[in-house]
């Protein structure tokens, strides 16, 4: 408890990255990605039956919840605010990313590599059974292909070692 509160009383060793920085960005956008990916989990988990399925979409509801979380906690650390009137993936800077869609133009959350569109989420939603289960594992796939895009920018050029490490993990 006493090295514990001594190390409370020292001023960090962390950077603290600028609102508009890659660290922040990543953190922002892959919080909203992250939640994207728990309601689809949740929908999915109350619908299926398969062991497999249920187990998948309870592993990442938990990790990413968890992980969204940790982000959250950085931008607070950091003094920073959780939301941004800059648009996602402003932070990826010339890195060419993919969008959800087959709209080159797609703008907001849905330029964010692998964001499913409110169409699909519409369909999982009306889904139920085996339907249900082929659909959520047809959209995670390249949902989470895009949360590794998103991963590799952060790893290439975010400036602080949690954030690299989280996207190295």
């Amino acid at each position: 408890g006493v090295l514990v509160g001594a190390n409370l009383g020292r001023p960090s060793t962390f950077a603290v990255p600028a609102d508009t920085s890659v660290d922040a960005g990543f953190a922002r956008d892959m919080q909203a990605h992250h939640g994207q990916a728990v309601e689809l989990a949740r929908m999915v988990r109350d619908r299926t039956q398969d062991e497999e399925v249920r187990t998948l979409a309870l592993d990442i509801l938990l990790t990413q919840q968890n992980q969204a979380g940790q982000m959250g906690g950085w931008l607070d650390t950091w003094g920073l605010p959780r939301s941004t009137t800059q648009e996602p993936m402003a932070w990826a800077g010339d890195h060419q990313h993919g969008t959800s869609s087959d709209d080159p133009d797609a703008t907001g959350l849905a330029a964010m590599p692998g964001w499913v569109s409110t169409d699909d989420i519409a369909r999982l939603r009306d889904a139920e059974g085996t339907e249900a289960e082929r659909l959520f594992l047809q959209l995670m796939i390249p949902h989470h292909h895009g949360g590794v895009e998103m991963a590799q920018m952060a790893i290439d050029d975010a400036q602080t070692p949690q954030v690299r490490r989280l996207a190295e993990s």
